[in-house]
């Protein structure tokens, strides 16, 4: 009997049996691409240009001078600009030269030596700073004359009560090549203070690495974390030694104050990230692992304190401060910090570590371990990306708090300003010097820069840990 092999193209009906239906995008299955992920590529761009375009021209701007600054903007900070510059011949009484027959001559030249400024046009007045070409001679009355050629030099000519007093005012539009410097760091931070800082961040880098490589045999698997802090202790220790116990710097005596409230900062914000830490990591611990009554309830109420605004409670705190003596200083800032930010971390690290593998627990526990001992060796070497997710909240927040830091710390002497504070007092007395202010803002965001960088490959696993089974 002979075989009869089917074909499913000789029977359309069949076809359209056995080939298997093409599943479209616009059924919304899970695991394939949405129809609008372009747009969310291109939000996702705006977000981040959004963000980086402000942070790079503060840093530009910070590296630039007034003249500079009030020219042109950041993005033009490699090109030449074209600016209205203001210079005096030197003093007639000190450098005049007698030509006989009373007729006395200045000779100087405008530009500091090594300067690459090319001259456009110039002026001796005010109301008309373009009105002579290179090489002409302003005629000032009385047989007084000024000459102005390429490259700056000037000819000033007149009698003796003429060429006397001040000297000469010129007004000069000239092409000034890109010019960077670092004196807006000495001016808002102090002399040298950049450097030091650079300096001991090097040395901290440096420690850290020592760290890494001969943990491996001291502590294996907890290299990183050892690198870490020993680096973190090398940088901010030496920060406390080089002058956070006096609040100032070597050199750092400036009327703006910006370094001691750079480092009066450092002193609110590193206490206040650790130590809701280490209280939120053993009570959320205590609340994932271990069972006592009312367990449910205290993790109920910690949720509810989420969303209660810390405004209705400064008031409040601020008057039992003053009751029970702690009064305005770092305690009291340390305490607030720690109180507003505990709701969080305990939530955050419970969430993460609720859902870390019962059968390791389990069997420590049948080993003899104890609480604290699977706590320290196991739960927070597991727990690190929980940790260092909540470390970023909690130290941006406090660096960049203001209000905390105004009823909680900041008093009349204004010795223990920090630097948000002290930006804001900036735009008061140095509203138009935008050098300062750009160079204030970029310090002060410096740090959380680089703070989110060096860990947020932690943010979103601690993030969304806990979100998902």
């Amino acid at each position: 009997m002979a075989t009869e092999t089917l074909d499913p193209t000789a029977d359309p009906a069949a076809e359209r049996v056995l080939k298997p239906k093409a599943v479209s995008n616009d059924d919304g299955m899970a695991g394939e691409k949405a129809g609008l992920s372009w747009a969310v590529h291109i939000s996702v761009l705006l977000l981040v240009l959004l963000w980086i375009f402000p942070t790079v021209g503060l840093l530009v701007s910070s590296f630039r001078t007034a003249d500079q600054i009030a020219t042109t903007g950041w993005w033009n900070a490699l090109l030449p600009s074209e600016q209205s510059l203001t210079y005096r011949t030197e003093d007639p009484d000190d450098v005049r030269i007698d030509q006989g027959n009373g007729v006395f001559v200045v000779e100087g030249n405008v530009f500091a030596e090594g300067s690459e400024s090319t001259i456009k046009a110039w002026g001796v007045s005010s109301r008309d700073v373009a009105a002579y070409e290179l090489g002409q001679t302003a005629d000032l009355g009385d047989g007084e004359t000024l000459t102005l050629v390429e490259g700056g030099d000037y000819t000033w000519t007149g009698n003796e009560d003429q060429l006397s007093g001040n000297g000469q005012r010129i007004f000069v539009t000239a092409t000034v090549p890109p010019e960077f410097t670092l004196r807006n760091y000495d001016t808002v931070l102090g002399r040298n203070v950049l450097r030091n800082l650079v300096v001991y961040a090097l040395a901290g880098a440096v420690v850290g690495a020592v760290a890494f490589y001969g943990g491996r045999s001291v502590m294996p698997g907890r290299e990183k974390l050892l690198a870490w802090g020993l680096g973190l202790v090398v940088f901010f220790g030496a920060i406390w030694i080089f002058g956070l116990s006096d609040g100032r710097v070597a050199g750092a005596q400036t009327t703006d104050s910006m370094a001691k409230a750079f480092f009066n900062t450092m002193t609110v914000t590193i206490p206040a990230t650790i130590i809701p830490i280490v209280i939120a990591a053993f009570a959320a611990y205590a609340l994932a692992w271990m069972d006592f009554p009312g367990r449910a309830l205290l993790i109920a109420f910690i949720v509810g304190l989420l969303v209660v605004p810390l405004q209705l409670a400064l008031i409040p705190l601020l008057r039992l401060h003053l009751e029970i003596g702690i009064g305005k200083g770092y305690l009291g800032v340390w305490l607030a910090h720690t109180g507003f930010g505990l709701p969080l971390a305990v939530y955050l690290l419970r969430n993460y570590m609720v859902g870390l593998p019962r059968d390791i627990i389990e069997n420590a526990k049948v080993d003899g371990a104890t609480d604290f001992q699977i706590f320290v060796r196991i739960i927070l070497p597991l727990s690190f990306p929980a940790l260092a997710s909540f470390a970023i909240f909690q130290f941006l927040w406090t660096w960049n708090d203001l209000l905390v830091a105004k009823v909680f710390l900041i008093d009349a002497t204004g010795e223990t300003t920090v630097m948000t504070n002290q930006i804001v007092e900036l735009l008061g007395t140095r509203g138009g010097n935008w050098e300062i202010l750009a160079t204030a803002a970029f310090v002060s965001i410096a740090v959380p820069l680089v703070v989110f960088f060096a860990m947020q490959k932690y943010l979103v696993r601690g993030l969304l840990a806990g979100s998902v089974k």
